[in-house]
């Protein structure tokens, strides 16, 4: 059975740096992607708030670029899904794709989170086109626009709010007839005035066309269909953590987002970390991803010293 010294499960922002500063830490990373090689960001079409690139570059681009260097610097990155786990004991157990079972000295994990989507074909038709699960990294591109947020908890009141900011008109689809959000949001998304809420609603179909989102058609719960024209559609009804493997053996809180130790990235396992939006319910951009990353590889490295020298 092949015994890897330190594993990273996930192919994002933070899986991608923890096996940069892990191979440059001669720590001979084996970094498994995963479902969606890249993460999140690859559905993202720009990005032009990450440090670096005066221009912009692709999501996709990006995640090119960072898994480029990781390689380079002798990162082993595998095409291949984690299916089971047994963190019972060192070294632990993982399974991949169901059909091999590998040992890990220490592991990262960088599973990531995914954004909850309302489930419509239209939906998914226009993701990256318009359709968006992030206003931090994609309202830039909406100024002067108008656009329409779904969702009537604190993030959405949050996104709605931000993208105020930067847009001609914010629409708030929600579809009780009150918000869930702390009243000190609700006060903000009442006193913003080109911020409307429309109560009572579901999304029914995004319409767009060739060049993306045109629109939305929404239904009242009176009954009533009716159009909006919007240029973008966000998504504000929360995030999945992908930490369900995992969950039987590390710490997790009420949503699922793994707990680590202080300011670091243990968790309660001993030689078990986490990394990126896997457990960042609060930030959940491409740097903090990164920055995660770099303190799980360092937090590897002093961990794997400390047994050697035990």
């Amino acid at each position: 059975m092949e015994n890897i010294k330190c594993l990273i499960i996930g192919g994002g922002p933070a899986g991608y740096t923890a096996a940069i500063y892990a191979s440059r830490a001669n720590l001979s990373p084996v970094l498994y992607e995963g479902l969606q090689p890249g993460g999140q960001l690859t559905t993202t079409t720009d990005i032009e708030n990450y440090p670096g690139f005066e221009n912009g570059i692709s999501g996709q681009g990006l995640m090119d670029t960072m898994k480029a260097q990781a390689v380079r610097l002798g990162a082993d990155i595998r095409n291949g899904i984690v299916t089971s786990a047994d963190l019972s004991s060192r070294p632990f157990r993982i399974g991949i794709d169901g059909r091999e079972e590998i040992e890990a000295e220490s592991l990262i994990i960088a599973t990531g989170a995914t954004a909850k989507y309302l489930g419509l074909p239209s939906e998914e038709k226009f993701r990256g086109m318009g359709v968006s699960a992030c206003a931090t990294c994609d309202g830039f591109f909406y100024r002067k626009k108008d656009v329409a947020v779904v969702g009537g908890g604190d993030t959405a009141c949050e996104e709605a709010s931000y993208l105020a900011g930067l847009c001609n008109k914010v629409y708030m689809i929600v579809r009780r007839d009150v918000l869930r959000a702390s009243q000190a949001m609700q006060e903000r998304v009442m006193s913003t005035p080109n911020i409307e809420i429309l109560w009572n609603c579901n999304t029914q179909e995004v319409l767009g066309d060739m060049n993306g989102v045109t629109g939305v058609r929404i239904l009242r719960k009176d009954g009533e269909v009716f159009d909006i024209a919007v240029d973008g559609f966000f998504l504000a009804i929360g995030h999945h953590p992908n930490s369900e493997l995992f969950s039987r053996w590390v710490n997790v809180d009420r949503e699922g987002y793994i707990i680590t130790e202080d300011k670091t990235s243990r968790t309660n396992v001993e030689g078990v970390f986490a990394a990126g939006d896997v457990q960042d319910p609060l930030y959940r951009q491409a740097i903090t991803a990164a920055a995660s990353g770099c303190r799980a590889a360092l937090d590897v490295e002093k961990f794997l010293n400390s047994m050697k020298q035990n």
